[in-house]
C-alpha cells in the first residue's frame, strides 16, 4: 500500500474468487462461458469480426470452464462492442433509502463522460447511447436491507427479487427489446460507502436472468455508492466505475487480484477505476473489433523480425504485436503515450504484458512486465498503483524471457513517435 493512498475492497465473486460477478450461459453458475449461438438480449452478437489466418497463432483460447476467457475471439452472448448499442439506463432507490434530489442528478454523474470516455477508446466505433425513457427515481418495493444485497453477491434469491422488481417497475415504460444491455445507476445512500466496500457488480449472460418483452435481462451493470477517496477528484473521476463493469457487458474479465491492481496497476480500468484516467490494453480493444487485424502483427516464427508500434491512443498504424508461447498464452506489445484516455501515463514506452487465455477473471489473466522493478513508480496521482506506472520500456531497454526463447528490445523512435521493436524467437 502506497503512502497516504486507500486502495479500495474489492469485489468479491462465486467460488471466493475476487471478481465482479459473471454468470454462465448454458455451463454452471461461475464459469463465465457463454455457449456460442446463444442469443441473449436484443441485438447480442458478435463483438469481433472474423479474423485474418495469418493472425491464427496469435488467437489463443482458453478451455470452456474458464471465467471469461482472454481468448479471441469473445464467444457470443455479451453485449455488442461496436456500432450503436443502446444503454437502457435506470435510476432506482428504496423506502428506507429514497433519492436525493432529481434522479437525472445521478445519471449525470456518468454521462457524457462514459459515451465520451468509449468514443474516445475505441477511436469513434462504439457509439454507446445511454437512454433514460424514466427520468425520476424506480422506487423498489422492498427496502434496500430486504434485498440482502451484499459484497460481490451472486445471483441469489435477493439479486434474483431486485431484476425482477426492477423489471415490473420499468416494464409499462420501458420496451426491453429495444436495448443492448442495462445500467441500473442505484441511489448512492443505499448500502455502505465505496471506501468500505465495493457493491458495483455486473451479470453478463446469465440465462436464468427474469424476462422481460420477451428478452432475458442477461447483461446488467449495478452501481452503488460513490468512488471517492476524499482527494476531490469525484466529479472528474467518480463515473469511471461504469466503465469498468461496462466491460464486462462486453466480455472483459477483470485484472486486478486479491492484491489489487498488482498484475496490471493502471494500465487498464478492467484493473483500476478508481482515480486518474485510464485506458484498455491494446489486447482488448483488438478484442472488442476496435483494432483491425492489419493493426495486428503475429510474432510466430523463430528468428528476428522489427515492428513498428505508433502510440495506442492514436487511430490508425500498427499498434499491436503478439508473440504467441502457445495456444493458451503470449506476450502482447503496445506503445502508451499521455494522451486519449491515458491521462497518467509518467513514462511514455512500450508495455510488455502476458495474456493468459486459461486464467479465470480477477486470477491475474494478464501481468505487465516491470522494467524498473522495485523503482517505486513515477507517479504520485491518487490511486494509481505507482510501482507499475514506469514499467514501460523505451530506447536501449529489452524485456528477455530466456525460458521461452524470447527477446523484446526497443531499438528507436522517429520523429513522429513512433517505436521500433526487434522481437527475437529462438523456437
Amino acid at each position: 500500500m502506497q503512502p497516504n493512498r486507500r486502495i479500495r475492497p474489492r469485489r468479491v465473486a462465486a467460488l471466493a474468487s475476487v471478481t465482479s460477478l459473471i454468470l454462465a450461459v448454458g455451463t454452471s453458475a461461475g464459469t463465465g462461458h457463454l455457449t456460442a449461438g446463444t442469443s441473449t438480449v436484443a441485438g447480442a452478437g458478435p463483438i469481433s469480426p472474423e479474423h485474418s489466418t495469418a493472425l491464427g497463432p496469435c488467437m489463443i483460447s482458453g478451455p470452456p470452464t474458464v471465467q471469461m476467457s482472454e481468448g479471441v475471439p469473445t464467444p457470443r452472448g455479451y453485449a455488442r462492442s461496436t456500432g450503436t448499442v443502446r444503454a437502457l439506463t435506470l435510476m432506482v432507490d428504496f423506502p428506507d433509502a429514497p433519492g436525493p434530489g432529481d434522479a437525472l442528478d445521478r445519471y449525470r454523474e456518468f454521462f457524457p463522460q462514459t459515451r465520451d470516455w468509449f468514443r474516445t477508446s475505441s477511436y469513434g466505433r462504439l457509439d454507446y447511447r445511454a437512454e433514460t425513457p424514466i427520468p425520476d427515481w424506480l422506487r423498489m418495493p422492498k427496502s434496500f436491507r430486504e434485498y440482502g444485497i451484499e459484497r460481490g453477491a451472486p445471483f441469489d434469491p435477493g439479486y434474483r427479487r431486485l431484476v425482477q422488481d426492477i423489471v415490473v417497475a420499468a416494464d409499462a415504460r420501458v420496451d426491453f427489446q429495444s436495448y443492448d444491455f442495462l445500467n441500473v445507476l442505484v441511489t448512492p445512500n443505499a448500502g455502505p460507502s465505496a471506501l468500505d466496500t465495493v457493491l458495483s457488480v455486473t451479470f453478463a449472460g446469465n440465462m436464468e436472468a427474469p424476462v422481460a418483452d420477451g428478452v432475458s435481462v442477461t447483461n446488467a451493470s449495478f452501481v452503488y455508492s460513490r468512488q471517492d477517496d476524499g482527494s476531490g477528484t469525484y466529479h472528474r473521476t467518480g463515473y469511471r466505475v461504469l466503465p469498468h463493469e461496462n466491460g464486462h457487458v462486453f466480455g472483459l474479465p477483470d485484472l486486478y487480484t486479491a492484491e489489487g491492481g498488482g498484475a496490471v496497476g493502471h494500465w487498464d480500468i478492467m484493473s483500476e477505476d478508481w482515480g486518474a484516467n485510464n485506458d484498455l490494453l491494446g489486447w482488448h480493444k483488438w478484442k472488442l473489433g476496435w483494432l483491425d487485424d492489419s493493426q495486428v502483427r503475429c510474432a510466430s516464427a523463430p528468428g528476428t523480425d522489427d515492428y513498428s508500434l505508433t502510440p495506442l491512443a492514436r487511430k490508425g498504424g500498427p499498434k499491436l504485436v503478439f508473440v504467441p508461447l502457445g495456444p493458451r498464452s503470449g506476450y502482447a506489445l503496445e506503445l502508451r503515450t499521455r494522451e486519449g484516455n491515458d491521462e497518467a501515463v509518467c513514462r511514455p514506452g512500450v508495455l510488455v504484458y502476458r495474456v493468459d487465455a486459461d486464467v479465470d477473471t480477477g486470477m491475474g489473466p494478464v501481468k505487465v512486465h516491470d522494467s524498473q522493478e522495485d523503482s517505486g513508480g513515477c507517479t504520485r496521482s491518487p490511486n494509481v498503483h505507482a510501482e507499475l506506472s514506469d514499467a514501460t520500456f523505451t530506447p536501449g531497454e529489452a524485456f528477455d524471457d530466456g525460458k521461452r526463447g524470447v527477446r523484446v528490445a526497443v531499438v528507436g523512435v522517429d520523429e513522429a513517435g513512433a517505436y521500433r521493436v526487434r522481437v527475437t524467437r529462438e523456437r
